[in-house]
């Protein structure tokens, strides 16, 4: 068992912030650990910033488990959280059971669902099955089509009221923490206060109990971010930067140097074993 569990997460409320980051291979995932993430979680994102979508409902259940069998490979002490993705749980309970079922033998330690009270009755039922279940409300990117595209959660009065409901269905239901995403702060600070289980919010402000972000975002890879990003680094610049300079040094024959490559120190040896290499070859002929 990795050294982060569920339990350690909720013990963390009020306490602790929990920083939690995506990956979706195992280099990023064992880089990750080693940085002390609390949480490493496989999102649907990958969809779009690792396959290129333009949105994550294309995302299956395949590709999940695929990404998440790489990254619970490299990571050691951080919890691993899998994303469900769309169409996965939603037509039925038992759909959600099997798929659920197929992230944790694959390596995950918990699943996330997106929404609340409508899917109270699956994240009860993973429950008592053992699985822990990470919820998240406020923008649901699978209900973008609903929501009307990626916009800010919590402005008014009924939206307020389903993000409230939505995280208290969680907590009853027996999930371990809940997403806040792209909320309003205000909004994110009364749920976090309104519920024992920890928040971790990504766009949500600084009053919740944790904070999750894209690796690809935080990391610069792509030049453009949410709105909500911090770049902590540009590693798509960097690595740019470094491609032209080997693509120079190739054209320019300056790569490979001396220090790159080996020869035969005697070359009277090279020569009679490269003859007889040749003999050979003509006598096959």
């Amino acid at each position: 068992m990795r050294e982060i569990t569920p339990r350690k997460i909720i013990e963390m409320k009020g306490k602790e912030k929990i920083a939690m980051i995506t990956a979706y291979d195992y280099p990023s995932a064992l880089i990750a650990d080693k940085a002390g993430m609390d949480i490493i979680f496989i999102g649907d994102s990958l969809g779009m910033v690792v396959y290129g979508e333009e949105n994550t409902l294309n995302v299956t259940m395949e590709q999940m488990v695929f990404h998440t069998k790489a990254v619970a490979r490299a990571v050691k002490r951080a919890l691993v959280l899998a994303d469900m993705p769309f169409g996965s749980y939603e037509v039925d309970t038992e759909d959600g059971v099997r798929n659920a079922v197929r992230l944790i033998q694959a390596g995950a330690d918990a699943v996330k669902i997106e929404g609340g009270y409508d899917h109270r009755k699956l994240v009860r039922k993973l429950v008592r099955m053992g699985i822990p279940v990470m919820g998240h409300t406020g923008l649901t990117p699978q209900r973008y089509l609903r929501l009307g595209g990626y916009r800010l959660m919590g402005e008014t009065d009924d939206e307020i009221e389903e993000i409230l409901r939505d995280a208290r269905a969680l907590e009853k239901a027996g999930a371990f923490a809940v997403v806040l995403e792209f909320t309003l702060a205000d909004v994110a600070k009364l749920v976090t206060e309104e519920v024992s289980i920890p928040t971790i919010g990504i766009g949500a402000g600084p009053y919740v109990d944790g904070q999750v972000l894209v690796w690809h975002d935080l990391l610069g890879i792509y030049e453009n971010t949410p709105p909500f990003v911090k770049k902590y680094a540009d590693i798509g610049g960097m690595i740019r930067l470094a491609l032209e300079n080997y693509r120079e040094e190739v054209k320019s024959g300056e790569f490979p140097a001396r220090e790159h490559y080996w020869e035969f120190l005697d070359k009277d040896d090279f020569r009679r074993k490269a003859q007889r290499a040749l003999e050979r070859l003509g006598e096959d002929d």
